[in-house]
């Protein structure tokens, strides 16, 4: 059986990520999980689920917009709608060690409401 594309495994931690389904998350996170965002300098796996991972209760939606792969690395690029109507875009920069993501890197993008341009404070 062949292993599932980097596209595949991203593509299915978003649908898990959506329906709140946190083991299969946490069983696509490798032991040794990073994630690096602007609030978080390379965190573990527990601190990713204590810090971030509630953080999917206030959204509504992902919608992955696109997906580069080469080698053992992924960038995607997805519109997040919140629970009250703000969109906003991020990337994500995934390293994989086999069929698990390795790390995670975040970089924010700007945030909408009802298709207008919200500056943040």
């Amino acid at each position: 059986m062949a292993s599932p594309s980097k596209s595949d495994l991203v593509r299915s931690m978003f649908a898990a990520y959506q329906s709140k389904d946190r083991s299969s998350v946490e069983r696509v996170f490798a032991d040794d999980f990073r994630f690096t965002s602007p609030y978080d300098d390379a965190i573990d796996k527990a601190g990713y689920f204590e810090r971030c991972w509630p953080g999917n209760e206030f959204i509504r939606m992902n919608v992955i917009e696109r997906i580069f792969e080469q080698g053992d690395e992924a960038f995607v690029t997805y519109k997040c709608i919140t629970n009250d109507g703000k969109e906003f875009r991020n990337t994500e920069f995934f390293r994989f060690a086999g069929d698990r993501i390795r790390s995670v890197d975040v970089y924010f993008g700007a945030s909408y409401r009802n298709g207008v341009f919200v500056r943040e404070k």
